[in-house]
C-alpha cells in the first residue's frame, strides 16, 4: 500500500518525528471464513478519509495537528500464513510503542489483534482489553487455525481481563472461556445505559480497545464480513467511548473487519469518522 498522508493533512503533520499518533494498516484477510475482502479495508479507509472534515465539532478540536504517521505496509495478504502475519504485527506494533507513539491499527480481519495485544502486553502493566464485537471470538481454534479471526480474543482472555461489549452471536463451546461478569450482551445493553458505568469500572487502568465493525447494526455499517442484526447505534457507542476515554487510560486501539463494497461507501466513512473521533477523545478530552 502506497503511503500517503492521513486525510490529506499537511506533510508536516504526517512525518514520524512530528507525530504523536501512528497508524498501522494491516491489509490481511487470509483467515476470513465467509466473505473475503477485508484486506481492502485499509485502502478504502484511507480513501474515505480524504473526504472527511478535520474539525471535530463535539470536542472543538483538530486532532490531526497532534501528528498522524502512516506506517508503510509490510504485509502481503496471501504471501504469509496467519501465524507469520501476527508475528509481523507484533514486531511493528512494538517498534512504535518503544518510540513512545500512540499506536493504532486498521484491518483487515480481527486476527491482527492477537499480534498487537502481545506487543502492548509487553510494554504496559495493569492491562485490560475492551472488545466491542458482535461475536465473542473466544474459540481456541477454528477451521484448524488458532490464529483465525474467530480466535482473536482467546489468547488475550488467558492473560488479561477482557470486557466484551455488544455480543449477540457465539458458539456454545465458547461459553467456557467467557470471563464471569465481563460480557455485556446487546439485548441487555438496550434495556438502559447502566451497563456503561459497570463496563468501565471492570477495566483496569490501561486499556487496549479493539472494535470489530460488526458491533454496529448493519443498518449503519453493512460492509463487514459477518454482519449480525440488532447491533449498536452510532450515538450510544460514542456515549460509551467518551466515558471510557474520560475514566481510563486508553493506550491504543484497532478497528477491524471493514469489508468494502463498491456500491456502498457509508461504512468506509463511518470507520474513518470513528477513528478520528477516538483520537479526538484521546487527546482533547484527556489532554494526553
Amino acid at each position: 500500500m502506497k503511503a500517503k498522508t492521513f486525510a490529506g493533512i499537511p506533510k508536516k503533520y504526517a512525518l514520524l518525528k512530528n507525530s504523536k499518533i501512528v497508524l498501522i494498516p494491516v491489509p490481511y484477510d487470509y483467515t476470513g471464513t465467509w466473505k473475503k475482502g477485508a484486506r481492502k479495508g485499509p485502502k478504502y479507509f484511507l480513501s474515505a478519509a480524504e473526504h472527511m472534515e478535520l474539525y471535530d465539532i463535539e470536542t472543538n478540536s483538530e486532532v490531526y495537528k497532534r501528528g498522524i504517521f502512516i506506517v508503510p505496509t509490510q504485509i502481503e495478504n496471501f504471501s504469509i500464513s496467519s501465524k507469520e502475519m501476527i508475528e509481523k504485527v507484533y514486531k511493528i506494533t512494538k517498534k512504535y510503542l518503544l518510540k513512545n507513539k500512540f499506536v493504532t491499527l486498521i484491518g483487515g480481519v480481527h486476527s491482527i489483534s492477537i499480534g498487537s495485544i502481545r506487543a502492548f502486553g509487553e510494554i504496559y502493566t495493569n492491562l485490560s482489553i475492551l472488545h466491542m464485537d458482535a461475536h465473542t471470538d473466544l474459540r481456541p481454534i477454528y477451521h484448524g487455525d488458532p490464529y483465525n479471526h474467530a480466535c482473536s480474543m482467546h489468547e488475550a482472555s488467558k492473560k488479561y481481563p477482557v470486557i466484551q461489549i455488544g455480543i449477540r452471536s457465539m458458539d456454545i463451546l465458547e461459553k467456557q472461556y467467557i470471563q464471569d461478569g465481563n460480557i455485556f450482551y446487546i439485548h441487555d445493553i438496550y434495556q438502559n445505559d447502566l451497563w456503561m458505568k459497570k463496563a468501565v469500572q471492570k477495566l483496569s487502568k490501561n486499556v487496549f480497545l479493539s472494535i470489530d465493525i460488526d458491533v454496529f447494526d448493519p443498518s449503519i455499517a453493512p460492509s463487514t464480513g459477518t454482519p449480525e442484526p440488532g447491533g449498536m447505534s452510532w450515538y450510544k457507542t460514542l456515549k460509551f467511548l467518551k466515558m471510557l476515554f474520560k475514566k481510563k487510560q486508553v493506550i491504543g486501539f484497532d478497528i477491524v473487519e471493514l469489508l468494502p463494497n463498491k456500491k456502498e461507501y457509508s461504512t468506509d466513512f463511518l470507520v474513518v469518522k470513528l477513528y478520528y473521533k477516538l483520537l479526538s477523545y484521546k487527546y482533547e478530552l484527556t489532554q494526553s
